[in-house]
């Protein structure tokens, strides 16, 4: 087995399984769908190589929630033009992200050539990257590194990845969700993000099982208030 960890940080995240039309909703943590469709890009897949996607569905997937963030709306103004460029209509567009979220992704699997050719994919992607939407980019330290043990183990034992002031005022204990086929206990939610096309012509996803599990991790910040940092939102990103 060989695990990936990603680090998922930034301003703004966006990761939507439910949204329709004007409304882009966001749920609180990146879904299966999301990262395959990052490491689709990587690799170079384009959306109509559906064979080719469809195979990371097999990739084992946990994520854990590091730092919670808030929701932020996004009001938006658009336009609708005719085919003659004649303007049709103006409306208005409800946009959500997560604001200063931190998450940590594990994708893994058994066959070693495959995951390597994952990992340099992902290191030198032929496509851009995203958290979801174009206007949130990856930042400089998403990569964690890898791992031999399975998903479970690897979200254990990887440093809390939050920022220190968030450290200093949180429980150490940490959700995380994975595929529930990697699990023998707890209770199974379903949630719609298998991918079966990413075709511009006709997205389409499945349901996938996923179980929640609790993790405790290691934290030293016992520092006084007199010394708290400032909390810089654009730390990840070298702002």
């Amino acid at each position: 087995m060989k695990t990936i960890l990603l680090k998922f940080s930034g301003p703004l995240q966006s990761w939507g399984t439910t949204s329709h039309f004007e409304t882009r909703q966001t749920d609180r943590y990146p879904s299966k769908s999301a990262v395959i469709g990052m490491i689709a890009a990587s690799l170079g897949y384009r959306r109509e190589e559906t064979q080719n996607i469809q195979k990371l569905n097999d990739l084992n997937f946990g994520v854990r929630i590091d730092q919670t963030g808030v929701s932020m709306q996004d009001y938006q103004i658009a336009k609708k033009y005719n085919k003659t460029g004649e303007l049709k209509r103006t409306y208005v567009t409800n946009r959500y992200y997560l604001e200063d979220a931190v998450f940590v992704v594990a994708v893994g699997h058994k066959n070693h050539q495959f995951m390597n050719m994952i990992e340099e994919g992902l290191k030198r992607p032929y496509f851009q990257q995203f958290l979801g939407r174009r206007s949130a980019p990856l930042a400089a330290d998403f990569f964690l590194g890898s791992t031999k043990t399975d998903i479970e183990e690897s979200l254990k034992k990887i440093d809390w990845q939050a920022a220190n002031w968030y450290q200093r005022s949180n429980s150490s204990t940490l959700t995380a969700y994975v595929d529930s086929d990697l699990l023998t206990e707890g209770s199974t939610g379903m949630r719609h993000d298998r991918v079966k096309s990413f075709s511009q012509r006709s997205r389409e996803f499945g349901y996938r099982g996923e179980r929640r599990i609790e993790i405790s991790v290691n934290t030293n910040n016992e520092t006084s208030l007199d010394n708290m940092e400032e909390h810089n939102a654009f730390d990840s990103i070298g702002g």
